[in-house]
């Protein structure tokens, strides 16, 4: 019913503000438990929120650039993760969103922002959800840790096993394990310098001066908290 129906885009709504919190959450080491909050509270009035513009840019496989009113807004498209510019099949994942949606006038239904001011939302091509059908056609995964419709889970595994797109190589990597294995490597090739800093007070991502002083407190000085999620690199506003 249209009842029913309702309650439920409600409740995948509270979900979904639920889960851009929980990211915030993650990243409180750079926010007081103030400013958390009204990040959180503020999110609720904009997740009803609509753009309806023409895509002028494509970046890769999940992100775009809308022009509304003369105005830019890069989107990045919610619950979905596609493989990384150069990664295998990152490039036709791109080939794929510009094939959908480049040059064609889209909405957005807003879901929140990310970290990096990127608009998060759900992308509709007239009735085409095209968040969907990337991971239906196999060009996507599945953003597990930012998932609140689980249908997406079932497109990919119908994906998976007609072995369409990104699914037909053997072994393929997720986007995140891929970009937590750049960063690795990328810090692993970055020398500490340290003649110049000693273990102090400081605590929280919001009182590093530099990436590489955020380093050597978590490696030199044991300050965990810096690296909230535990993929080895704090303070990842400032260690991008």
């Amino acid at each position: 019913s249209a009842h029913q129906q309702t309650l439920t885009s409600g409740i995948l709504q509270v979900v979904s503000i639920g889960i851009w919190c929980k990211r915030m959450l993650l990243a409180a080491r750079i926010y007081s438990p103030m400013a958390l909050l009204v990040i959180c509270l503020g999110a609720t009035s904009g997740f009803a929120e609509e753009l309806k513009g023409q895509v002028v840019a494509i970046a890769d496989g999940d992100t775009f650039t809308l022009l509304v009113d003369k105005l830019q807004h890069k989107i990045r498209l919610a619950e979905i993760d596609a493989p990384e510019r150069a990664q295998p099949w990152g490039q036709r994942a791109k080939q794929a969103l510009a094939e959908k949606i480049f040059q064609q006038n889209v909405l957005v239904q807003i879901t929140g922002r990310d970290r990096y001011g990127r608009v998060l939302g759900r992308v509709f091509l007239a009735q085409r959800d095209v968040n969907r059908e990337l991971v239906d056609e196999g060009h996507a995964w599945a953003y597990r840790q930012y998932l609140a419709d689980q249908n997406f889970l079932v497109g990919e595994n119908r994906a998976r096993e007609q072995q369409l797109g990104l699914w037909a190589a053997t072994n393929p990597v997720a986007p995140w394990d891929w970009r937590r294995g750049e960063r690795e490597v990328k810090f692993q090739n970055t020398p500490l310098v340290a003649a110049s800093l000693q273990c102090g007070s400081k605590r929280y991502c919001r009182e590093m001066e530099s990436c590489n002083e955020a380093r050597f407190y978590l490696l030199t000085c044991g300050a965990t908290r810096l690296d909230g999620d535990g993929d080895g690199v704090p303070c990842e506003k400032l260690c991008q």
